[in-house]
Parts: C-alpha cells; structure tokens; sequence
C-alpha cells in the first residue's frame, strides 16, 4: 500500500473509492446508531487535535519571526507570519472548537508557551514545539485511521441494505 499524504492508497496506487470500503471486524457488533455516534466522536476529537496543531504551527512560525526579526512584532509582522502558511494557503478554515470548550491537554505546554528570551532559550522552545507537533500528528493520523475503519463499515453496511443509510435522516 502507498501513501498520498496521509491518505493510504491501494497498491494499484490510485484514490480509494466507495466501492473499496470493507467492513471492520471490530466494529461489526456495534449497532448502526452506536457506530455513527463513534464515528462522530472520532471527528471531533480530529477536529481539536488539528487545532491544537495550527496552535502549535502558528507558535513555531512566531517563535521564528521573533529571532528573526530581534524584537518584537509589529501588526504587519504578525499579518504576514500568521496570515500565510508558506505555502500560498492562507489560514482561513473555519474551525467548530470553541474557546470554552476544554482541549486535549499536552505535555509541557506553560512551558512551551513561554517567551524565550535567549538563542538557547529560542532552540528549547522550538524543540518541545517540534516534540508537540510530532506526538499531536502521530494520534492525528491514528484517528484518522479509526474514522476511516468506521466510515468503511458503514459503508459496507449501507451498501449491504441501503435502507440503512436512511435511519439517519429520522435520528
């Protein structure tokens, strides 16, 4: 199997489709209405998980821009390093984690969020940024795959009786 990304491909190297889904054995005992509500949960715990990481990328970016720039940031500064991702992607998504909506925690974060006041300081800092973004990308890409082991399923399920799928509209 290749990769796309993140995005696992069959070994014939194109995008799986709908007709590629397969049921999951760990999920086949879960009822339809307990599996989508699973399925559910999974998205939102992606959801914050890819907050967290914009929050982290954005604090490299600025950790950055400030040893860059040898002071602080002026309003333009901050409009250009937070306003583009360096790739010509604004960061424009439209997010449905709210502030008062309690985040998965993550280990160091006070002191990730410190202002570094020293090149060593700066080097530490963008360290346990880096350590944060590699352990928020690792249980990304497991909830990925675990959304994507339920989507299967239901797919497999509604295909075997597609009056399934309408169960949804009424709950």
């Amino acid at each position: 199997m290749t990769t796309d990304g993140d995005r696992r491909l069959p070994a014939s190297g194109r995008r799986r489709t709908v007709t590629d889904a397969e049921a999951s054995p760990h999920l086949a005992e879960l009822p339809l209405a307990d599996l989508r509500t699973y399925r559910q949960r999974l998205r939102d715990e992606e959801e914050k998980i890819s907050y967290w990481r914009r929050l982290v990328h954005a604090r490299i970016d600025l950790v950055r821009a400030g040893t860059l720039n040898e002071g602080p940031l002026s309003l333009n500064d901050l409009v250009r390093v937070l306003g583009d991702t360096g790739s010509g992607e604004a960061r424009s998504r439209l997010v449905g984690v709210r502030a008062s909506e309690a985040l998965p925690a993550l280990p160091q974060l006070d002191e990730v969020w410190s202002v570094p006041d020293t090149e060593a300081d700066v080097e530490g800092v963008l360290s346990r940024l880096s350590a944060a973004e590699e352990q928020l990308t690792q249980y990304r890409r497991a909830l990925h795959e675990r959304i994507d082991e339920a989507t299967g399923e239901l797919i497999a399920r509604y295909r075997d009786d597609p009056t399934g799928s309408l169960s949804a509209l009424t709950s």
